[in-house]
């Protein structure tokens, strides 16, 4: 698509999901116009908007960034995968679909750090207003927002085994994760609607799409933010046919890469620490120490349980089986083909001093070695378990000042010692809950650890987790928000030390929160619309 013009009042860039949001809010008024850029395409692939398609997107590079961390200690030396959107929709595109929000203490905790104006009930009008929950409306939902929230439209009996089983161990049912409390076991809502993926892309961007002064650039993928005298003017960009444009923002630019293209872009433009930057050939714009810094990940360990009955697996295995899954789909938007990422979950404290939950379990009706590369040729099902809130911090670090070259992942998991002692829960209280009834019943073989494994071994269950552990991509943290030394954007998103610059993302969240990251990702764009807008 060629640029309908080169200057804008706002230029938003990254089509993911708080960037859709805020193309939408700034171009509600048709006074503002406003340019969004995007590195990635149009969201035509079909396999992006039927929900289980996220085996058929993730890991392809028409889509996926397909970003790889570097070796890791905490991982005894590997180096594991990060899929990152790069189509319309970014990472919304991409995920499982699952609709969580985090804990209430979250928020506040934010605001405790200086954050004014990010406290839950701050925050919970804007989850509210983005959110059209076919529940309906209640004190904790809204259900006249854009982006659409369901229920799961499949069942399958292992999950709901695991559920019962759950219970049977001591953990309370919990309809609602996102309402009162989170604590408990229960079954994931996703942002689906009629058995359709409901993106960022398809929530805010696709009502937008036709207004006149929104300028929507696929293919342009942001090489620098042009900076004069401490205020950002531009963007330069390559488009799709490898030549270097330019774009002025009149008023604001809005950075909404994610928690790994948002601070390259800025180490690019000459923000960030300076000894960096220097080593990368890039003169100092501005001194920000923490920029790519406050690197924070969900780490999953994925326990798998062979089973004396038919699963998902078994399903998928013969072409006559998939093709009932494909009829039932087409004819009634039902069936595996509308399911999430998991269907069932439980937010679980691995300490009775705890105040809130820090493990979730994300519970599936079948295993693979690897989401998005098929499933296992045997019955199974799995129990995904992961810390909420790491101490672990790690880094993007920049490799080149080529805005080609892929920056370096240093996730640095599993380097405190309660990240260490909390996966090690939470891999024995999956393996009890597995034998608890009715579940115990339909297993036939501890796969994924063996049962050899000695669940008082603390020493091998914390070295099998480090050998299998893998991320569940969340990544954030890396433009931190705060007064503090190590932060990059303050309370009202603009970044230290530069005007008319703001980041809008996940890697603004100074903690990461206690939960999957999109719907938290869409907030954090609602709020940084508010922000801009409160200033025009």
């Amino acid at each position: 698509m060629e640029v309908a013009r080169v200057e804008a009042d706002f230029i938003v860039i990254g089509a993911g999901s708080a960037g859709c949001v805020l193309a939408n809010r700034l171009s509600a008024n048709p006074k503002h116009k406003v340019i969004l850029l995007e590195a990635g395409g149009r969201d035509l692939n079909p396999w992006i908007h039927i929900p289980v398609g996220y085996f058929k997107t993730i890991h392809n590079p028409a889509v996926d960034w397909c970003y790889k961390t570097e070796p890791d200690p905490g991982l005894n030396g590997r180096s594991i995968e990060w899929p990152r959107g790069k189509v319309l929709g970014g990472s919304s595109s991409l995920n499982g679909l699952l609709y969580v929000r985090g804990q209430p203490q979250d928020y506040d905790r934010w605001r405790q750090m200086g954050n004014t104006g990010w406290g839950w009930d701050d925050v919970l009008p804007l989850f509210k207003r983005a959110e059209c929950n076919e529940r309906g409306a209640d004190a904790y939902h809204g259900d006249q927002g854009p982006l659409a929230v369901s229920n799961m439209r499949i069942q399958r009996p292992i999950t709901d085994a695991w559920v019962a089983a759950a219970q049977a161990a001591g953990y309370a049912f919990n309809p609602d994760y996102n309402g009162a409390v989170q604590e408990g076991v229960g079954f994931f809502q996703l942002t689906a609607k009629n058995g359709r993926r409901c993106s960022s892309a398809v929530a805010y961007l696709k009502p937008a799409k036709t207004r006149p002064n929104l300028t929507i650039i696929t293919h342009a993928q942001a090489d620098r933010i042009e900076i004069a005298d401490g205020c950002a003017t531009g963007v330069t960009y390559t488009n799709r046919s490898g030549q270097q444009q330019t774009v002025t923002a009149r008023r604001e630019i809005v950075l909404c890469g994610g928690a790994i293209n948002s601070p390259q872009l800025l180490m690019l433009s000459g923000i960030g620490e300076p000894e960096q930057l220097a080593a990368n050939g890039i003169e100092v714009v501005k001194s920000l120490p923490g920029v790519g810094k406050n690197l924070q990940d969900h780490l999953q360990a994925r326990l798998v349980y062979k089973c004396n009955e038919p699963t998902l697996n078994d399903e998928v295995s013969s072409l006559m089986g998939q093709a009932r899954i494909g009829l039932k789909y087409i004819l009634f938007r039902a069936g595996p083909m509308t399911m999430a990422a998991s269907l069932a979950t439980g937010f679980l404290k691995t300490r009775d001093d705890l105040e809130t939950p820090d493990i979730q379990f994300h519970v599936q009706p079948l295993s693979a070695e690897n989401p998005g590369k098929g499933a296992d040729k045997f019955s199974a099902f799995t129990m995904s378990v992961c810390q909420l809130r790491p101490e672990s911090k790690g880094e993007i670090r920049l490799a080149s000042s080529n805005p080609r070259t892929y920056p370096k992942i240093v996730p640095n998991y599993l380097s405190t010692e309660t990240d260490c002692r909390t996966i090690v829960a939470g891999v024995n209280i999956a393996r009890k809950i597995a034998r608890h009834a009715p579940l115990t019943s339909k297993i036939s073989e501890e796969y994924r650890p063996h049962a050899d494994l000695d669940m008082e071994d603390y020493d091998a269950t914390l070295d099998w987790a480090r050998s299998n552990t893998a991320s569940i991509y969340h990544p954030t943290g890396t433009c931190k928000m705060g007064d503090d030394a190590d932060a990059v954007v303050d309370s009202k998103l603009r970044v230290h030390g530069i005007k008319g610059l703001r980041v809008a993302d996940c890697s603004i969240m100074p903690e990461i929160v206690s939960g999957n990251t999109n719907a938290p990702a869409i907030m954090i764009g609602e709020k940084a619309s508010d922000l801009v807008l409160e200033t025009v």
